[in-house]
């Protein structure tokens, strides 16, 4: 299923997106929301597949609405950071003997087109497609990969931005730089495990006003989903409804040769990954 919501921002209603990958149904009259309770709940979940599939579901008429960030009351989001080998190439860095664990709060994230704010000060805004995993059942000092893959809820598309100066050259952690106020584009769908079989061979690709900067794929990651749900859950417990944000592949402008070509007032990303959307956000100033 690809499960989004829809509506002003604070006052989204959870939909569905049908089968023929255009008409939104209307799931109010199922669920409240879709938020890691309901993630928990096999019983909810399988009456949204029948409801589904019998048609029933209303469709949600008019304009196209905003879509805002597929999941609500999101707990913690969790990142990894240097998880592929063409990005810790083109940056330079050591392949990490263990996942690199930061985190990103909350309200950071917003919905997959809506504007992103370049902060104040700022002079090295980047951009970071990744492969959102979420979190469906509690895990606690899992043991194996497999089991880590069955701890996922389901995936989404979410833009790590993040600010280099503030990051690396501030002091610190990287938490600075990672933080700021709409620094977290997630969605549009969060669509469910059982859609993605191998979350191991998806594509990534971000353009920055048309031209293409990343494509890399999945394959690429040093640490796979299941491993990394697995290594998280040594140190953390992961509830439904926490987020892990699965690192970047190459082309980040971090990456690139001087003078490198970070975000300003204007810039448009459009990033997407396989089977799990698109998103589209102009950047302005804070």
């Amino acid at each position: 299923m690809k499960l989004l919501r829809v509506g002003t921002a604070g006052a989204e209603r959870p939909a569905l997106l049908d089968q023929d990958g255009t008409t939104l149904r209307d799931l109010s009259g199922l669920v409240t929301d879709i938020d890691g309770a309901l993630l928990a709940d096999d019983a909810a979940l399988d009456r949204i597949r029948a409801a589904a599939a019998s048609g029933e579901l209303p469709v949600l008429d008019g304009p196209g609405p905003r879509v805002g960030p597929p999941l609500a009351r999101i707990g913690k989001i969790v990142c990894i950071g240097l998880n592929y080998h063409d990005h810790a190439a083109e940056t330079g860095a050591e392949i990490p003997a263990e996942p690199i664990i930061f985190f990103k709060a909350p309200d950071t994230v917003v919905g997959p087109d809506d504007t992103v704010l370049v902060p104040r000060g700022s002079v090295k805004t980047d951009w970071e497609v990744e492969l959102a995993v979420v979190i469906g059942r509690t895990a606690r000092y899992l043991d194996s990969v497999e089991e880590g893959l069955a701890h996922v809820a389901g995936y989404a598309i979410s833009n790590d931005v993040s600010e280099r100066e503030f990051q690396i050259e501030r002091g610190g952690t990287w938490d600075k730089g990672k933080n700021c106020e709409t620094f977290n584009p997630l969605g549009p769908w969060l669509v469910t495990a059982d859609e993605v079989p191998d979350p191991q061979a998806l594509s990534l690709r971000l353009r920055v006003n048309g031209e293409l900067k990343q494509d890399g794929t999945t394959a690429e990651q040093i640490f796979g989903v299941g491993e990394v749900v697995r290594y998280v859950s040594q140190f953390m417990t992961l509830y439904p409804g926490d987020v892990i944000n699965t690192g970047t592949p190459a082309g980040v402008a971090l990456g690139k040769p001087e003078p490198k070509p970070y975000l300003r007032a204007g810039d448009v990303v459009e990033l997407e990954i396989e089977g799990l959307g698109r998103q589209r956000q102009e950047f302005k100033d804070a």
